[in-house]
């Protein structure tokens, strides 16, 4: 079958990432995945929360969506007193995904906090805010540095992440939101520079599957995710 924009089954949706987007936050960055885009940014506090180690650093995540990133508008949380499940889950993923490669000691007192906001969602804005998030946090570090509020990058590596799916019983890399919305299998992969996986999210919501079916989609990520570090290390050289 043929992918609703033409796309290879095993490529990319055009990717682009814009750093230092924003004038007053740390870190910042505009990343677009076809027609999903994201603004991350990270501020930095010297006040790690108290469940933290006395030395030791934190890494956190908000994420929410714009009432007009979606076909219809949305409700503000604000106006609902509380966050909604789905942004509470995605912004505890993202927090996990990052935290995963940062050495919390290194670090030392400060808390990161990255801010991942839906400008416009057209699938995969977990995987978009995870990508563009820890751009977002490296320029942070980068900005410590030269502050002298750290003597070295406190990161273990690079992560990032992607989607893929069964479509039509079809696997497929990176997911448009007619593409998810008729998925029969919806799989989200983080992973960092070495490879190795961080989270799995695979759920099938139009029929179960198989073992080798689940190594495809991991697969498809894989090559997707190298190709998505290469952008992140050129935007941050």
């Amino acid at each position: 079958m043929s992918r609703i924009d033409g796309r290879a089954n095993d490529q990319l949706r055009p990717m682009e990432i814009i750093p230092n987007i924003n004038k007053f936050a740390e870190g910042s960055c505009l990343i677009r995945c076809g027609n999903t885009h994201v603004l991350c940014t990270a501020s930095v506090e010297d006040k790690p929360p108290r469940h933290v180690p006395e030395g030791e650093g934190w890494v956190t995540a908000e994420y929410s969506m714009l009432p007009r990133a979606n076909r219809e508008r949305s409700r503000r949380d604000i106006s609902k007193l509380k966050l909604n499940g789905r942004a509470a889950e995605i912004q505890r993923l993202i927090g996990r995904a990052l935290r995963s490669v940062v050495d919390r000691k290194k670090l030392g007192p400060w808390n990161i906090t990255v801010d991942c906001d839906v400008l416009q969602g057209d699938g995969g804005t977990r995987t978009a805010s995870i990508t563009g998030g820890f751009v977002a946090m490296m320029l942070a570090f980068r900005k410590m540095m030269e502050a002298g509020q750290l003597s070295q990058y406190p990161i273990s590596g690079y992560v990032a992440a992607v989607s893929a799916g069964i479509v039509d019983d079809v696997p497929m890399l990176d997911l448009c939101y007619e593409e998810d919305s008729s998925a029969m299998v919806d799989l989200n992969c983080v992973m960092d520079d070495q490879g190795r996986l961080i989270e799995i999210q695979g759920t099938g919501e139009g029929r179960p599957f198989t073992l080798e079916e689940q190594q495809k989609l991991v697969e498809l990520c894989r090559k997707g995710i190298e190709e998505i570090q290469a952008l992140q290390r050129q935007v941050l050289t």
